[in-house]
C-alpha cells in the first residue's frame, strides 16, 4: 500500500464503550483504536469473534456514536456540511485554550513525578501518564484543528472574529446548496414531464421548465457571490498568518491544522446528511431484507431518502435497474420479495442497495460468512470488481484470513477491543510480528503435512472486555508475557515501512 495515497478516514483513538447496568462497569468493544484507510483500499479487519470487529466498523459510521477519540473524513470540504461544533469550538476559544493550558500543568507535574521513580514503579504509573497526554493533546487538537498555529496569536479577538466570518459563510453555502439540490430536483421533475407530454404528442408545460430553470439560476449565482465571499476571507486569514510564519511555537501548532470533517462531533442531522457516502453491507442476507418489499423498493429507498429522486418513476426505476445490473441481478427481479431468492441473490440485493447511493466508503460487515464456499467466491468477486469500477473504498471485517488475504491491500488484527498488528496483507502473512497475529495464522486448516511444525495454541480463555487485563491484554495468554506486559500498554509502532505492532517483545526478535 502506497502511502502517495489519499487518506479518506483518520481514525484516532476511538473508543466505543457500551453500559452494563451496573454503575461504573463498560463493555470496552474498542479500546482505542487508531488507523488510516486510504481511498481506494481494501482495508482487511480480522480477529477472533468477540474482539470489536463489527463494532468498530459501525463506531466508524456512527451507526454507534462513539464513546471517545476522533474519525476526521476527508471525502467532502467542510463548506459542504459547515458543522456546528466548529462554530462552538471557535466561540469559546478563550475556553479552550485555558481548559489546555490547565491540563498542560497537570501533565507536567504528573511526568516530573513519574521521572523520579524507578523502573519497576513507573510501570504502574504508566497508565495514568498516558491518559494524562491523551486529555492534553485532545484539547489541544479541538483548537488547533480548526484555526491552526493563530491559536497562539496576540490578538485571541480577531482570530474568534475572522474564523466566525468565515463559518458563517459556509453556513450560508451549505443552506443554499440544499436549497440548490431541491429546486433542481423541481427542475428534472419539470422536465422529465415536459418529455413525456411531447412523446404522446402533447404541448406540456413549457412555463413550469423555463421558471424552475430561472430559479435554479439565480440559486447558482448566489452560491457563486457566497464562494467569492469565502475566498476573501480566507485569504484575509492567511495574511494574518504570514507575520507569523517564523514563530516556532505557531509552526508547531500550525502542523495540526485539519480541513477533514470530524464524524464524531457532528449532530444527527448532520451525519444523516453523509449517510450516502458511507455506507454498510450487513452479515445476514436474511434479516437485513424487509421481506414486505419489492427488490426495487429496498434498492431505490435510499434514493428517495437522500433525494436522488422525488417519486418512483421511471428515471428512478432506470437507475435501479442500472444498479442492478452491475450486481449481477437480472431486471426481472424488479418487482420480486426477498424470500423468492437464494443467499448469495439476496446478498447481491444488500450490496446493490449500498452501492445505489454512490457511497465512498462502505463497511462489509462478514458479508460472505454466512455464504456457501461457491457462492462467497462470487461475491468477493463482485465486491472486488465493483471497488475497481467505482473507486470505492472497503473495510472488510471477517474471520476468515484465507478470505481477507485475497481482497485486502492492508489487514489490521484486533485482540479484545484493541489493535495488535497492522501491515500489507503479504506482511502479514509472510512475517507476523505479534504473538497472536501468529496463532491466528498457525490456525488456519491445511491439508500440508510439516514433520517440523508444531501447532500454537493460544492457552486459557479470551478476558472479559468488561474487566480487561492490565498492560497487553493478550498478556494472560502469551507465552512471551513479562513484568512490562502486565503494566504498561504496548503502543502501536511502526517497525518496518507500513507494518504497524503493539508489542513489547516483537516476534521478529525471537527468531
Amino acid at each position: 500500500m502506497e502511502n502517495k495515497k489519499n487518506v479518506l478516514l483518520r481514525i484516532s483513538n476511538l473508543k466505543q464503550y457500551f453500559p452494563t447496568g451496573k454503575k461504573g462497569m463498560y463493555v470496552k468493544a474498542n479500546d482505542g483504536i487508531s488507523i488510516d484507510i486510504y481511498e481506494g483500499e481494501t482495508f482487511g479487519l480480522v480477529g477472533e469473534s468477540g474482539c470489536g470487529k463489527s463494532t468498530l466498523g459501525r463506531a466508524i459510521l456512527q451507526v454507534y456514536k462513539q464513546t471517545d477519540g476522533r474519525t476526521m473524513y476527508y471525502g467532502r470540504s467542510r463548506d459542504e456540511i459547515a458543522p456546528g461544533y466548529i462554530k462552538d469550538t471557535i466561540k469559546n476559544l478563550e475556553k479552550r485554550l485555558a481548559k489546555r493550558q490547565e491540563l498542560d500543568k497537570k501533565l507536567a507535574a504528573l511526568q516530573a513525578e513519574y521521572d523520579k521513580l524507578d523502573e519497576s514503579a513507573q510501570y504502574a504509573k504508566h497508565e495514568e501518564l498516558r491518559v494524562a497526554k491523551k486529555e492534553a493533546n485532545d484539547a489541544l487538537l479541538d483548537v488547533a484543528t480548526i484555526v491552526g498555529g493563530l491559536m497562539v496569536s496576540k490578538d485571541l479577538g480577531a482570530v474568534k472574529a475572522i474564523f466566525l466570518e468565515e463559518y458563517n459563510l459556509a453556513a450560508k453555502l451549505r443552506a443554499a446548496s440544499l436549497k440548490h439540490a431541491d429546486l433542481k430536483l423541481h427542475y428534472d421533475d419539470a422536465a422529465y414531464a415536459l418529455k413525456k407530454a411531447k412523446e404522446k404528442g402533447k404541448s406540456g408545460n413549457g412555463n413550469a421548465v423555463q421558471n424552475a430553470k430561472n430559479k435554479l439560476d439565480a440559486c447558482e449565482k448566489n452560491m457563486a457571490e457566497i464562494n467569492k465571499q469565502l475566498d476573501e476571507v480566507r485569504a484575509r486569514i492567511d495574511d494574518m498568518r504570514k507575520p507569523m510564519q517564523d514563530d516556532p511555537e505557531f509552526r508547531k501548532y500550525e502542523a495540526y491544522r485539519d480541513d477533514g470533517i470530524d464524524l464524531a462531533r457532528l449532530t444527527y442531522n448532520e451525519m444523516r446528511s453523509l449517510r450516502n457516502d458511507l455506507q454498510l453491507i450487513f452479515q445476514d442476507p436474511y434479516s437485513s431484507l424487509n421481506a414486505r418489499m419489492t427488490v426495487g423498493q429496498i434498492i431505490g429507498e435510499g434514493m428517495i431518502a437522500h433525494k436522488y429522486f422525488r417519486r418512483n418513476d421511471d428515471r428512478m426505476k432506470e437507475e435501479v435497474l442500472r444498479v442492478m445490473e452491475q450486481c449481477g441481478l437480472a431486471d426481472y427481479f424488479l418487482h420480486r420479495y426477498p424470500h423468492q431468492f437464494s443467499g448469495g441473490q439476496r446478498q447481491r440485493i444488500g450490496i446493490a442497495r449500498s452501492l445505489a447511493l454512490k457511497p465512498k466508503f462502505v463497511v462489509c460487515d462478514e458479508a460472505v460468512s454466512a455464504l456457501d464456499v461457491s457462492i462467497q467466491a462470487q461475491i468477493i468477486n463482485l465486491l472486488q470488481d465493483l471497488k475497481d469500477q467505482q473507486n470505492l473504498t472497503y473495510l472488510f471485517i471477517t474471520h476468515d484470513l484465507s478470505v481477507v488475504k485475497y481482497i485486502s491491500d492492508r489487514i489490521g488484527v484486533m485482540y479484545l477491543g484493541s489493535m495488535v498488528e497492522l501491515a500489507p496483507s503479504q506482511d502479514i502473512f509472510d512475517q507476523p510480528l505479534h504473538p497472536y497475529t501468529e496463532a491466528l495464522l498457525d490456525a488456519i486448516p491445511t491439508v500440508e503435512e510439516d514433520a517440523n511444525r508444531e501447532p500454537l495454541v493460544l492457552e486459557g480463555d479470551i478476558p472479559s472486555p468488561v474487566n480487561p487485563p492490565s498492560g497487553c491484554k493478550f498478556h494472560t495468554r502469551c507465552k512471551y508475557c513479562t513484568e512490562i506486559c502486565t503494566k504498561v500498554v504496548p503502543e502501536l509502532e511502526e517497525v518496518a515501512p507500513g507494518h504497524f505492532v503493539a508489542c513489547h517483545h516483537r516476534l521478529s526478535e525471537k527468531k
